[in-house]
């Protein structure tokens, strides 16, 4: 032991400097095995880490693609927005100070802050850095206000963003659908395990309509760009005030157009000829199942919904007893009255039990049992035959014509016509309406199927239902000979530059066999209701043209014994007013039907707006052939016929009795009778 004072020999000090050495000499090997671990073998991975806490990925949204009609007119596009951003995680005393401030300059009230409150709130993890959506669409001045006081609003981004913009407003309204925020299910749902997410949180997604069907195709892709940020990742701007960039970046991809069936011009004239408070026009062509035009009446707004509605008119909206987020064409269906007459006739007619000579005597109602069916027509129309019966709309023929043939024989042709099955449209929701036989009634009737439910449902009464888009098809089916068509209204995919991408064709559901007698009667009646003296819709015949059609008031609500004008009634007890029709009847182009929902009378309600459709449609198509250089060919006129006012016909043998349609002017009254037997109304 060396002692204090005592001079130490250098043998004692080396062992103790090899030992500092040794550990010194260990110390920088492991320095350096450790910095070329860093440098040369996990280089690449922390260069791409010190650029990621360097720069920000950016998303850059892809343009919606555009909805347009047949001949290119834009119905959907979009417009600039201004919107507001939180990104919680820059966001400081976002509650206490941030959220107020943007309360008073936006006047939200209580449920508007609490909801901009609540999604910060719920905002954790990586969430925390993604800007959430507070308020879309502010106005100008707001946005001025805001951006003046930005330095006070820290986490709040202000961005015109492009905003989906439906140039006709309520128009269509159905068909296109809307847009609101994605949910969270949804976000979770539509990005998977994507690398790149396709949606954020704030995103717009498709509702309804042509928005939410072909959500895919008119969203596109979106874009990417690097942003320098600093180290709270905040985008750092050079001193002019440009964002700072770097690295690659990747453009968006913009959506493909959409383009459908529908003519812009035909659909403007269908509105402005509805009359109908609510109600649906379908004009569909008839020999490929493509919609031109459709109203359905009362619709809402899509540029409100679109991510502006608040809850309390949302409430509203689905409050109205008018129900004006229903669409009425597909998704309600009702009684088609003697609009149905037809599907009667050609069962009938296909079972041997009438033949297109063979006649009834009416005198003005059928006994069946104990119980009397009333037709239309108190006076009766004495003896018809097939088309007389369905030119005057006698509903004692069809009684004793369904008294013989029994119900289900006229279910398996209503259903062969499509009907108690939806039509598979695709872009709007539909109901599958209702086509009664004798096992429905005995599953759903309390006493099972009685023969007097034959006779309601005859004369499209009872239990049948169908929706207006229903008897589009039907009626197209029966212009065709018997090809029924699924009704399509998107024609093509486009690319932003307008090059087609997919064009879709006819697509044929089934074929219901008719002979050409068959088929010739049924053309010969329906163009006897509108072009022969005592039909019930020759006010709307035409000397260009030959309309083919059928009108048809269909009973809503039991009424006592007194017949009382329309006016007289509540809007909810009087009777739709029904016409199906097509054009030119010799070789059917389009096929029109109208419901007029509470309307009162097929031939006075309904019936016009079909024939201003025609009339339209045939002057377009004229026009569009002079402004292309074709050869005009018109249809061939219809036959001259004198209207002079028939005799009348003596009352014969008895037969019927429920809603049918009254020749003009139908609207002096109203059928006001207690529902037949067997659940008509």
């Amino acid at each position: 032991m060396i002692k204090l004072g005592q001079k130490s020999d250098a043998k004692d000090l080396r062992p103790r400097i090899i030992g500092v050495g040794v550990f010194f000499v260990v110390g920088l090997l492991v320095l350096s095995i450790n910095l070329y671990r860093l440098m040369v073998v996990r280089y690449e991975e922390f260069n791409a880490l010190s650029v990621d806490n360097q720069f920000k990925d950016v998303r850059l949204r892809a343009p919606r693609g555009l909805i347009r009609d047949r001949r290119g007119e834009v119905l959907v596009d979009a417009r600039p927005s201004l919107d507001v951003f939180i990104t919680p995680a820059f966001c400081q005393k976002c509650a206490a100070e941030v959220i107020p401030r943007l309360a008073e300059v936006l006047q939200w009230d209580e449920e508007q802050r609490a909801r901009v409150e609540a999604l910060v709130k719920a905002a954790h993890g990586p969430q925390r850095y993604q800007p959430l959506i507070a308020s879309v669409d502010i106005s100008r001045e707001a946005f001025d206000q805001l951006l003046a006081r930005q330095f006070l609003l820290p986490g709040v981004d202000l961005e015109p963003v492009p905003h989906r913009s439906y140039r006709a407003g309520p128009t269509l309204a159905h068909i296109l659908g809307y847009m609101n925020e994605i949910t969270q299910d949804e976000l979770t749902r539509l990005n998977g395990s994507a690398e790149r997410p396709p949606y954020a949180l704030g995103d717009y997604i498709g509702r309804r309509g042509v928005e939410r069907s072909f959500e895919h195709e008119l969203r596109g892709t979106d874009g990417w760009v690097k942003h320098v940020v600093n180290a709270r990742g905040e985008v750092m701007r050079d001193a002019r005030g440009n964002v700072l960039r770097g690295g690659q970046s990747v453009s968006p991809a913009p959506g493909r157009n959409v383009v459908l069936s529908l003519d812009a011009r035909l659909q403007a004239e269908a509105e402005r000829a509805f009359p109908g408070t609510a109600g649906a026009v379908i004009a569909i062509e008839t020999k490929t199942g493509f919609i031109r035009a459709i109203v359905s009446r009362p619709a809402f707004d899509p540029n409100e919904m679109t991510g502006r509605v608040s809850p309390k008119r949302l409430g509203q909206l689905n409050q109205d007893p008018l129900q004006p987020m229903v669409f009425r064409a597909g998704a309600e269906h009702y009684h088609p009255g003697s609009t149905f007459k037809l599907v009667t006739l050609l069962a009938a007619l296909q079972a041997g039990t009438v033949t297109p000579s063979s006649q009834v005597g009416c005198n003005g109602g059928y006994t069946l049992g104990s119980r009397r069916w009333r037709c239309h027509n108190e006076r009766g129309h004495g003896l018809v035959d097939a088309k007389r019966a369905v030119q005057v709309s006698c509903d004692t023929y069809f009684y004793r014509a369904s008294d013989q043939l029994g119900i289900d024989p006229i279910a398996t042709m209503g259903k062969a016509f499509g009907l108690g099955a939806i039509t598979n449209l695709g872009v709007a929701a539909e109901v599958p309406g209702v086509m009664p036989d004798s096992a429905y009634h005995h599953k759903v009737t309390p006493g099972g199927y009685t023969k007097g439910m034959a006779l309601n449902t005859a004369i499209g009464q009872g239990d049948v239902n169908v929706t207006p888009l229903q008897l589009a098809v039907l009626y197209s089916a029966i212009g065709n000979k018997g090809r029924v068509l699924q009704p399509q209204i998107v024609q093509r995919l486009e690319s932003p530059d307008g090059k087609t991408l997919e064009a879709f064709s006819a697509k044929l559901v089934r074929e219901i066999p008719m002979t050409d007698d068959q088929h010739r009667l049924l053309i010969d009646a329906l163009i006897s209701v509108v072009n022969e003296p005592g039909g019930t819709a020759t006010r709307i015949r035409s000397n260009e043209y030959t309309i083919a059609g059928k009108t048809g008031t269909a009973q809503v609500a039991r009424l006592g014994q007194v017949r009382l004008k329309k006016e007289q009634m509540d809007y909810f007890e009087r009777d739709h007013a029904w016409f199906a029709s097509f054009a030119p009847a010799e070789d059917p182009e389009l096929t029109v039907v109208v419901l007029n929902e509470h309307g009162g009378h097929g031939g006075s309600d309904a019936a016009p707006t079909a024939a201003a459709v025609f009339a339209k449609y045939f002057e377009l198509k004229k026009a569009d052939s002079f402004a292309l250089g074709e050869e005009w060919i018109p249809p061939r006129p219809p036959k001259p016929v004198l209207f002079a006012k028939p005799a009348a016909a003596p009352p014969e043998v008895s037969e019927p009795g429920l809603a049918g349609d009254v020749p003009p002017p139908p609207e002096t009254t109203v059928q006001a009778s207690p529902p037949a037997p067997g659940g008509g109304q």
